[in-house]
C-alpha cells in the first residue's frame, strides 16, 4: 500500500512499491507535493504509465525522445541525430519492445556495425553507440525501463582517432599555390590554416569581426545550411566564442579580398559559399599539387598542435609542468593567457 506523509516543510511525499518490466519489486518515492491529493494523482499516473507503456516499441519511444530533443537542440544538430537514429538504430530495433532490448541484443547489433562492409570509422562507431545509450538513459530517467542494458554489453569504437591528419607548412604552401588563382580560395584557406577556426566559424565570419588595428578576428557565430536555408547560429560550445590573433599578412589578404567583392556590406558573410565549395577546392588543390587530401576540419590541427606545444613549453619553464599536467580547476587560468602566444604561432607557421 502507498504511504502518504506530510513533511516538516509542509509538503507531501508519496512512497510505494511496484513491479518493473523485469519483474523486480522496486520502491518509488516522490516528494514536494502541495497536497495529499496531488501525491495520490502522481502515484496513479505513474502506475498507469508503467502498465500501459511497458509494451512501447523502440520506434514509438524514439518519437518521444526526439520531441524532447527538438526543443533543446540546434536544427542542424537535431537533423544529424534524427538521421543517425533512422539509419543506424531503427533498422535493427524498430519493432522491438523497449523492455525486450537486452545486453545480448545490443552486442549482436554492435557486431553487425563493426563488421559492416561500410567500414565505419572507430570514432563514428563510438558516436552511434553513445546515441543508443543516450536513448536508453532517457528511458530509464522517465521510468520506462529499470536500467540501461548498454552498461552490461560494453561499448564499441574509440573516442579519439588513432592519429590526426594534417599538413606540414611545406605541404600547405604547395596546396596554396594550386588554389590561389581563385580570390575566395586565396583568402579562405589561409584563414583556416593560421587561425584554427572551424568550418562553420569561417563561413559565418563578416568583415566587422576583424580588428585590423590589433590583427584579431572575433569568433562569435557559426554558419550552417538547413533545409535549403542559411543559418547563423551560436558556435559549437560557449567556450568557442573567442578572439584570435592573426599574422599581418593574413589580415592583409582578408582586407584585399573584402575590397574586391562588389557591393559588399561589412555585416554580410565574407565568404558567401558553402561547404561544397570548400570540398571541391580541397579536391582540386590536392590533385593539382600532389598533396595528400585531408578534411577541411583537419586544416586547424597544425594551429592547435603548435599552440599546445608553445603553451606547454612556456608553462614547463615557468612552473615545471606541462599544460596537460595541470589540474582541471587551474586550466581556465591558462586559457586566459593563451591569446598572448597567438603571434608566436603565426611566426612559426609562416
Amino acid at each position: 500500500m502507498p504511504t502518504f506523509k506530510n513533511t516538516p516543510r509542509g509538503t507531501w511525499f508519496c512512497k510505494f512499491y511496484y513491479t518493473d518490466w523485469t519483474g523486480e519489486r522496486k520502491q518509488k518515492k516522490k516528494e514536494g507535493f502541495a497536497t495529499k491529493r496531488e501525491a495520490q494523482e502522481w502515484e496513479r499516473d505513474f502506475l498507469n504509465r508503467c502498465s500501459i507503456e511497458s509494451d512501447i516499441t523502440f520506434e514509438n519511444f524514439c518519437i518521444k525522445y526526439m520531441e524532447h530533443c527538438k526543443a533543446r537542440l540546434k536544427p542542424t544538430t537535431y537533423e544529424g541525430k534524427k538521421n543517425m537514429i533512422e539509419t543506424k538504430l531503427l533498422p535493427y530495433f524498430k519493432h522491438m519492445k523497449l523492455k525486450d532490448i537486452k545486453a545480448s541484443t545490443l552486442r549482436t547489433w554492435q557486431d553487425k556495425l563493426i563488421t559492416s562492409p561500410n567500414n565505419y570509422a572507430e570514432t563514428y562507431l563510438k558516436t552511434i553507440n553513445n546515441q543508443m545509450s543516450a536513448i536508453l538513459n532517457f528511458a530509464v530517467n522517465n521510468d520506462y525501463i529499470g536500467s540501461n542494458p548498454m552498461h552490461k554489453c560494453g561499448s564499441m569504437g574509440k573516442k579519439h582517432a588513432e592519429g590526426l591528419q594534417f599538413w606540414t607548412v611545406d605541404e600547405y604552401k604547395l596546396f596554396y599555390e594550386a588554389i590561389k588563382d581563385k580570390p575566395m580560395s586565396a583568402a579562405i584557406f589561409p584563414l583556416f590554416f593560421y587561425s584554427g577556426m572551424r568550418e562553420g566559424e569561417v563561413l559565418a565570419v563578416t568583415l566587422n569581426d576583424f580588428d585590423f588595428e590589433n590583427n584579431t578576428v572575433n569568433v562569435n557565430k557559426s554558419y550552417a545550411k538547413h533545409n535549403g536555408e542559411d543559418l547563423i547560429q551560436t558556435p559549437k560550445t560557449p567556450k568557442s566564442k573567442r578572439i584570435i590573433t592573426l599574422p599581418e599578412q593574413i589580415m592583409e589578404l582578408i582586407k584585399k579580398y573584402a575590397g574586391s567583392i562588389y557591393d559588399y556590406q561589412p555585416t554580410d558573410r565574407l565568404f558567401a559559399c558553402t561547404k561544397y565549395y570548400l570540398a571541391h577546392e580541397m579536391k582540386r588543390g590536392c590533385e593539382k599539387s600532389g598533396v595528400k587530401k585531408i578534411r577541411i576540419h583537419d586544416l586547424r590541427h597544425p594551429y592547435v598542435k603548435l599552440k599546445l606545444k608553445i603553451l606547454s613549453a612556456y608553462f614547463s619553464r615557468t612552473f615545471g609542468a606541462k599544460v596537460l599536467d595541470f589540474p582541471l580547476d587551474f586550466k581556465p587560468i591558462i586559457g586566459i593567457y593563451t591569446h598572448l602566444f597567438d603571434k608566436h604561432i603565426g611566426k612559426c607557421l609562416c
